[in-house]
């Protein structure tokens, strides 16, 4: 048993001459339980794929009402748009495919799961987005040169049908859970820098309408290919942070071990590290070096304790170590 929860432990490459076979196992058990915890956000992951599915019907099928609109009536400000609409349309499909891929069951080679699929879709939502904003820019400094003539009654009329229906998805994904997962978040800035951009579209032919200024076409295109960028940099950032297993922004590594040093009998901690499989599944993993082996149960369920209810990390392996065991590893 104890043998089977040393290969398990994440940090299975330690070779440890001495530490609590027994506890060693509870650490194992520890990060089982965390698997079982991730199966409680079942009904959020439902809440949040039916968020996607709804917003990707409904985001795809006007997005093909823009784009022949823009085609008629010459706006760049309405094709901008539905340019950003067909990477909103693919980020909310790779989105809803990366959810349920994440919900696939760990297997032997993969024996994470597939959590971090999500995070992956969500950076390339975000190269997809860098993608459409260097477009748009382009195409509207051809414009600012050289501004063509654009209908405008058709233009003002599908940018207010657009900005209904980005309001609609935007409403739809903030029922989701924008505040933790990575990629429900990936998507809202999608729609919102949309939203943003048929309001965008709104003012320009208002003013081409009334003042005759055709340069509020590319202007307005210049505005929505910004907020685009502003959008790719976030998620991309935060995308990869997660994959180059940075820790948790919202954790602080030296006042977790401060916490853990705090616990009676704990001498000493070390190789701490703390991550993130998705956004929303944090992992820690650490070696605490008590004085005497007869507190290795108290010690380790109190750090459980601790991580779990305090900074709400669920999936945790912890390796008691005594004094004197050296662990050949490279101590960051």
């Amino acid at each position: 048993m104890s043998e089977k929860s040393h290969r398990h432990d994440h940090n299975n490459e330690h070779d440890c001459s001495q530490h609590d076979q027994h506890n060693h196992a509870k650490g194992s058990h520890a990060h089982g339980h965390g698997h079982s915890h991730s199966h409680g956000h079942s009904h959020g992951q439902g809440a949040n794929k039916n968020a996607l599915k709804l917003s990707f019907f409904l985001i795809a099928g006007y997005m093909i009402i823009e784009f022949i609109g823009g085609l008629l009536t010459n706006s760049l400000a309405l094709l901008s748009d539905a340019g950003h609409m067909l990477s909103d349309a693919g980020a909310l499909g790779l989105s809803y495919l990366a959810m349920t891929w994440g919900q696939r069951q760990a297997s032997k080679s993969k024996t994470f799961g597939y959590k971090r699929f999500e995070v992956l879709a969500a950076f390339i939502n975000g190269l997809a987005l860098a993608l459409i904003s260097i477009y748009i820019f382009w195409e509207a400094f051809e414009r600012l040169s050289n501004p063509p003539g654009i209908m405008t009654s058709g233009m003002l009329t599908i940018a207010v049908i657009g900005l209904l229906v980005n309001i609609a998805a935007a409403f739809i994904l903030m029922r989701g859970d924008t505040s933790e997962n990575l990629n429900i978040r990936s998507a809202f800035l999608h729609v919102l820098g949309d939203l943003l951009g048929s309001v965008g579209a709104i003012v320009a032919a208002l003013l081409i309408m009334f003042f005759g200024w055709n340069l509020a076409d590319p202007i307005a295109s210049i505005l929505v290919a910004i907020l685009v960028i502003i959008s790719a940099y976030r998620v991309t950032r935060d995308s990869v942070h997660i994959l180059m297993e940075g820790t948790p922004l919202n954790m602080n590594t030296d006042e977790i071990k401060q916490s853990l040093l705090d616990l009676e009998h704990v001498v000493e901690v070390h190789d701490l590290h703390v991550w993130a499989l998705s956004s929303d599944v944090p992992l820690l993993s650490c070696h605490i070096i008590i004085q005497d082996p007869m507190y290795s149960s108290v010690v380790m369920e109190r750090a459980q304790k601790l991580l779990k209810e305090q900074y709400e990390i669920k999936h945790i392996t912890i390796q008691i170590d005594r004094p004197g065991a050296q662990c050949h590893i490279e101590h960051h």
